[in-house]
């Protein structure tokens, strides 16, 4: 994957090779992790009396579970569900680290779906109704193509009169100078209907008349431009006073957009190297394409790819860092659970041994976390949908719109709280069937 991220200058960055010290902090970082992480528990081991450590699993120690289980047992609710949502105060420390991981859990699955949102809403801009769109090159000095024998205005015309068409939008290419900047500047000036392309905006309006131009954000950021400021466009020795009228969602870092009228100011009599076509829902865009070349041998037409390769890298990496974000977040709740149906054997045991089903300790097990779920998810959203904008808002070469940003409805948040729970459901299930087949004389051997 070469398009790594978008870059100021031009608009995309490759990244060919990854230096070496990356490798080595990965190399020597993970084992050092593991480490510190196994520290706090190793050296609470060493200060465990002998005697604790045998009886570990035997006779239940009395403290916050048992009291919130007898609070909860005055309730309505099944006896398996009161024992479960009582069992995480008996360890408040292991109970907050697997909270901590079933929140990171929600918080990245709220952040990759909001950027997925985002990156489609971002993949369908410029659509429109839908319609295929052509573009048409016309033949220009230093063009491989031959000028063309039909005058800008003919051709115009005749891209309006074949069947299909719907809108026909001309562009002329330039590059000009900013009074007061040192780097010459690429001015896209375009002629045409402008409406089927307003969503491409992010604040202001397009240019209508002589004098407006408007531009992405990485443009008016490295030039210390903003809407509503002016500026001076040179052009073959002469000049156009013009006003920032609006900024595009995204642009290149070294051009800008204009009004036809501003190119006649600048360079009358310039043609237009390039037109775009609209097509209307349903039209065949090849035999459009085809009809457009036997126009006029300076003409080539070509449908653009309408794959757009950052969505679906931004896509796919975003299901993928869900996916492994969610198993590592199941591990942890995985681990906690068997180590608390360990250190309770005994406690089954004699559940067990006085009723209870094997259905009744996955029920009891499964619920032991599923409350941590829940509360995993109220607390996961909220990070997840700061966590988004934060990294929207900071793109730099793209200026999302509130449409693009704002994606979160009603069933997508509850379908997210849901995934805490999900989470906490999947990482205990396997432990709890185990605890469940567990037989009372498997347990007495044990003790």
């Amino acid at each position: 994957m070469r398009i790594a991220f978008s870059g100021i200058e031009t608009g995309r960055a490759s990244v060919d090779s990854v230096a070496g010290w990356v490798s080595a902090v990965c190399l020597l970082g993970t084992p050092v992790l593991v480490l510190l992480a196994g520290l706090v528990p190793a050296l609470r081991a060493h200060r465990l009396p002998a005697a604790r450590a045998i009886s570990a699993g035997g006779a239940p120690r009395a403290g916050r579970g048992l009291r919130v289980q007898r609070i909860l047992g005055g309730t309505r609710l099944p006896r398996p569900v009161t024992l479960g949502l009582g069992q995480p105060f008996a360890r408040p420390a292991r109970t907050l680290l697997t909270l901590a991981v079933i929140v990171l859990g929600v918080t990245t699955v709220t952040l990759t779906t909001g950027l997925t949102s985002t990156m489609v809403a971002y993949g369908n801009l410029g659509r429109g109704d839908g319609g295929p769109v052509i573009q048409v090159q016309a033949g220009a000095p230093g063009n491989e193509l031959p000028r063309p024998e039909l005058s800008d205005a003919q051709i115009e015309e005749r891209l309006r009169a074949l069947p299909g068409a719907r809108s026909v939008r001309a562009r002329a290419l330039s590059q000009v100078t900013l009074v007061g900047q040192s780097q010459p500047a690429f001015a896209d000036f375009y002629r045409g209907e402008s409406a089927p392309y307003a969503d491409r905006l992010f604040k202001g309006r397009m240019p209508r008349v002589a004098g407006e131009i408007v531009a992405g954000p990485a443009f008016l950021t490295e030039r210390g431009l903003k809407v509503g400021d002016r500026v001076v466009l040179v052009l073959g020795g002469r000049r156009a006073t013009t006003t920032v009228v609006g900024q595009l969602v995204e642009g290149d870092a070294r051009a800008l957009e204009a009004s036809w009228d501003t190119l006649a100011q600048l360079a009358p009599g310039t043609g237009a190297t390039e037109y775009r076509v609209r097509l209307a829902p349903g039209s065949d865009a090849e035999a459009y394409a085809t009809a457009v070349e036997a126009i006029d041998p300076g003409l080539r037409a070509s449908v653009p790819d309408s794959s757009k390769t950052a969505t679906v890298t931004v896509v796919g990496f975003s299901s993928v860092f869900t996916v492994l974000l969610t198993v590592v977040a199941a591990l942890g709740v995985f681990n906690t659970v068997l180590l608390n149906a360990r250190e309770r054997r005994r406690d089954l045991g004699m559940l067990k041994s006085i009723g209870m089903t094997p259905r009744q300790v996955v029920l009891m097990t499964v619920t032991s976390v599923a409350g941590l779920g829940a509360v995993g998810g109220l607390l996961g959203i909220p990070l997840g949908v700061l966590a988004h904008r934060l990294v929207v808002d900071h793109v730099g070469v793209i200026a999302f719109p509130e449409s693009m940003k704002d994606v979160w409805q009603p069933p997508q948040l509850v379908a997210l709280l849901l995934a805490g729970v999900v989470i906490a459901v999947l990482g205990a299930l396997v432990p709890a069937r185990s605890a469940a087949r567990m037989t009372i004389a498997t347990v007495l051997h044990t003790e």
